[in-house]
C-alpha cells in the first residue's frame, strides 16, 4: 500500500535513507559521500523545507520505501527515493514513482548522482530523459539547493523536456 508518511516517522524514514545510500559508497566522489548519508536533521530539513514523503508499505504497515515529492511553483521535484536493501528490485520503487506521478499536473525534475547508472537507467525505464548539462547547470540552481561539487557531480532527468 501507498500512503503519505506522517512526521512521527522521521525516523524510520531516515533509517530507510540510510539503509539504502550504502550503495553509493565507492560509486560517488568520496567526498561527497560520507555516513550517515543524510543526518535526522537534514531530512527534518527538507520536509520543513516542503518535501512529502509517500511509503510503500506491506500488510503490517512497517515502511520498505520512500520517495519524496516537493512542489517547486512551475515544476515538482521527486526527491530522496529509497528502498530498504532487503526489499530492493521488487518493484517498490515504480509503485511509489507512479503514485507520485499522479500526485501533480507539473513537470517533474530529478536529481541523481551521475555515477549513479541503476537510478538513471531506472527513471528512464519510467519515461524520464537526462537533460543536457548547461539546462541541468540551469535547473539545478533554479529548483535546488546543493552545493557546486554536486552540481558538477548531478545529472537531471525530467518527464516532460518543455521544463521553466
Amino acid at each position: 500500500m501507498i500512503r503519505l508518511c506522517e512526521a512521527h516517522e522521521v525516523t524510520t524514514i531516515h533509517a530507510i535513507i540510510n539503509d539504502a545510500a550504502v550503495v553509493y559508497k565507492g560509486v560517488i566522489p568520496d567526498d561527497r559521500y560520507h555516513e550517515p548519508y543524510m543526518s535526522l536533521s537534514e531530512l527534518e530539513q527538507e520536509m520543513n523545507d516542503g518535501v512529502q514523503f509517500w511509503g510503500y508499505t506491506d500488510d503490517s504497515g512497517e515502511l520498505f520505501g520512500v520517495m519524496g515529492l516537493q512542489d517547486k511553483g512551475a515544476v515538482s521535484l521527486i526527491r530522496h527515493a529509497y528502498v530498504r536493501s532487503v526489499a530492493r528490485n521488487g518493484g517498490i520503487g515504480g509503485k511509489l514513482l507512479h503514485h507520485l506521478l499522479t500526485c501533480t499536473d507539473k513537470p517533474i525534475l530529478i536529481g541523481t548522482w551521475s555515477d549513479a547508472s541503476w537510478a538513471i537507467g531506472f527513471y528512464e525505464k519510467h519515461g524520464f530523459r537526462v537533460v543536457s548539462p548547461q539546462e541541468k547547470e540551469r535547473l539545478l540552481r533554479l529548483y535546488w539547493n546543493v552545493p557546486e561539487r554536486q552540481i558538477e557531480e548531478s545529472v537531471v532527468l525530467a518527464n516532460q523536456m518543455q521544463v521553466i
